[in-house]
């Protein structure tokens, strides 16, 4: 096995000498499990109390298949299990924390297939509630039977002083590729945190399938609660939706604002929520399974922009970053050539988010569908990119045999020189679907990398047969918080933090 941590102790040239001398790159822990992958993406909170954050991620063998280990909550300091809770099918959700029992430790609410809901004590790991599907002749809920994508937490609506969960249900994975026969609507839902009771339900207006985490956010000096949603899938036509918390409440998501839309593909990653005008107001950047990048103005959803990028598919979310030399933030993704499932490698694309344009494009790897992370690595005020690609002879598609040569890297690309740094490196393992986590676990004041790698033997590519869990301390120097350090961001709500606007 490789491990190119040990050789490129301050990873090559993205560090500074004096922090070198401070402090060297390290295997802190990896924890191995047996039968078991994820398809979700680690989160933290403080589990134990001990000052170190601790690590939540959802679980499972394969799709169908019971495991005890559906949720997973690991010790930031050894990688010891804290806790594991069982699941009868895949939980692919990433946690969302909240604590609801007064206890002082976050609790973790988290959603996977079949329909998988909890949750969950974050001291213990047991059931505070649970989804039970039993609404067979309700006219919106029959359909809440599918799976739960991410979840994010909104403003207090049931006047218990508590804030409440909105998350979608939908996607039958029995349906068939380009066929509209048993595809259902997905229902955006608004659960009550502290007994699980819901508190609104309603349908997709246009009546399609979704799989795209909602968003919410208020923008700054407003009572304005937005939510964002989209429908369609990887072969069936999808539009993304602008509404009111309000619209929800009253089942009426019929009067939500087509914001975008996509032929043959709808929106699966989840968008993201930024100030790309620099009028101190959230704008909305999205990307279809299309690979069509759209940025919509959040006062008055006018386009700001669009880019196409043309021969491939996305179910990538983007990661925001300070990336080109301005105010403005930028996005970085990378996309699948070809069409699903005979995808025949990947492109990195970096997007000027002042104009859209593609201002760094390379081709590395193959097909995955983890998301990007973002930090200024060597503290030269641009901010770098850290992903986890996987190398094999893809071009003949995406092979149902995994190949002898599966490697997989965890990179970090500087997009000031063009330059690429492998950090982490294991050969026989791959990484579809996690997106790394990257911040100060141990509030040492050195950055820690969080990632996932799953054993790869001559064995079906998106089969899960065992995946370790490690933990990488750097000789970055903390000196911020990371802005976009996790999937969906570092707060888990696919928002990134608004500057002061600039005065003209």
């Amino acid at each position: 096995m490789k491990r190119s941590w040990l050789s490129i102790i301050c990873l090559a040239v993205l560090m500074s000498v004096a922090s070198c001398v401070r402090k060297k790159s390290e295997l802190v822990w990896d924890k191995n499990l047996f039968r078991i992958g994820s398809q979700s993406s680690p989160r933290t909170a403080d589990l134990n109390q001990d000052g170190i954050l601790d690590i939540v991620i959802g679980a499972g063998q394969n799709e169908f298949q019971y495991s005890k280990q559906g949720v997973l909550a690991l010790d930031g300091k050894t990688g010891e299990l804290l806790w594991q809770q069982e699941t009868q099918d895949q939980v692919y959700g990433s946690a969302t924390f909240y604590d609801v029992n007064s206890d002082g430790v976050k609790d973790i609410f988290i959603g996977g297939r079949s329909p998988y809901l909890r949750a969950l004590d974050g001291s213990t790991g047991e059931v505070i509630w649970t989804y039970q599907y039993q609404y067979k002749d309700h006219p919106v809920l029959q359909y809440a039977r599918f799976n739960f994508q991410n979840s994010v937490l909104v403003p207090d609506q049931n006047n218990d002083g508590l804030e409440d969960l909105l998350i979608i249900n939908g996607g039958n994975s029995m349906a068939k590729p380009y066929m509209e026969e048993e595809r259902f609507p997905g229902v955006l839902m608004l659960f009550d945190t502290k007994k699980g009771e819901i508190l609104a339900a309603d349908t997709m207006p246009d009546g399609k399938e979704s799989y795209m985490p909602a968003l919410y956010f208020a923008h700054p000096d407003t009572q304005d609660h937005t939510i964002i949603f989209g429908t369609g899938g990887e072969t069936i036509d999808g539009k993304l939706y602008m509404a009111k918390l309000s619209d929800l409440m009253e089942q009426k998501l019929s009067n939500a604002k087509i914001i975008a839309s996509e032929q043959g593909h709808g929106f699966i990653a989840p968008p993201v929520i930024v100030d790309i005008s620099q009028d101190g107001y959230f704008d909305i950047v999205a990307i279809s399974h299309g690979s069509t990048v759209f940025a919509i103005d959040g006062k008055n959803q006018q386009l700001l922009w669009q880019q196409r990028i043309m021969g491939t598919e996305s179910s990538n979310s983007l990661a925001v970053g300070y990336f080109t030399e301005d105010e403005v933030p930028d996005f970085f993704t990378f996309v699948s050539k070809g069409q699903w499932p005979e995808n025949t490698g990947s492109l990195q694309i970096m997007l000027d988010g002042l104009n859209g344009k593609i201002a760094y494009i390379d081709s590395m790897g193959c097909t995955g569908f983890s998301s990007p992370v973002v930090y200024d690595l060597n503290r030269d005020g641009l901010d770098e990119a850290i992903i986890s690609i996987n190398e094999f002879d893809c071009l003949g598609g995406f092979v149902e045999k995994a190949p002898p040569d599966m490697e997989n890297k965890l990179i970090a690309i500087n997009f000031s020189g063009g330059s690429v740094h492998v950090i982490d490196q294991s050969s026989r393992f791959k990484n579809i679907f996690t997106t790394p986590w990257i911040g100060d676990l141990d509030q040492d004041g050195y950055l820690d990398i969080v990632h996932c790698q799953y054993f790869s033997p001559r064995m079906e590519l998106v089969n899960f047969l065992g995946m370790r869990i490690k933990r990488i301390s750097t000789p970055v120097h903390v000196t911020e918080a990371p802005l976009w350090g996790a999937y969906m961001g570092s707060n888990g709500n696919g928002i990134f933090p608004l500057k002061p606007p600039i005065i003209q």
